[in-house]
Formats: C-alpha cells, sequence, structure tokens
C-alpha cells in the first residue's frame, strides 16, 4: 500500500498520462494533415477535369452551324 500513496508513484502516473494524451493528439494531428492534402489534391483534380470538360464542351458548340434557312 505504500507505493501507491508515494509522491512520486503519482508523478509518474501523471507524466504517463500526459504523454499517452499527447501522443493520441499528434497522432490526430497528421491524420487531419493527411486529409487536408488528399482532399487538396481531389479539389486539384476535379477543376481540372472540370476545365477540360468545360473547354470540350465550349469547342463543339461553337463549331454547332446554328444558321437556319426554312425549307422552300
Amino acid at each position: 500500500m505504500l507505493l501507491r500513496t508515494h509522491p512520486a508513484v503519482h508523478y509518474l502516473v501523471a507524466l504517463a498520462r500526459t504523454r499517452v494524451a499527447a501522443a493520441r493528439r499528434a497522432e490526430g494531428g497528421a491524420s487531419a494533415i493527411e486529409w487536408a492534402i488528399i482532399t487538396g489534391i481531389l479539389a486539384l483534380l476535379a477543376i481540372t477535369i472540370g476545365g477540360l470538360i468545360w473547354t470540350k464542351v465550349k469547342s463543339s458548340a461553337d463549331n454547332v452551324n446554328t444558321d437556319f434557312e426554312p425549307p422552300g
């Protein structure tokens, strides 16, 4: 029972809890950074693909013959 009440034991337990909490926060931060990078890459890819599609559609629309001559 003496070990449970010794100040050094309380200090070591508090230190261990602090380090575990810091490790959990650090891992979550790295995970958030990874998600931010992945999201940025996907957004850039979506914008690039959207731009390519817009260019192709606009080019095709510009080539459509709009001169209408009624039959007769």
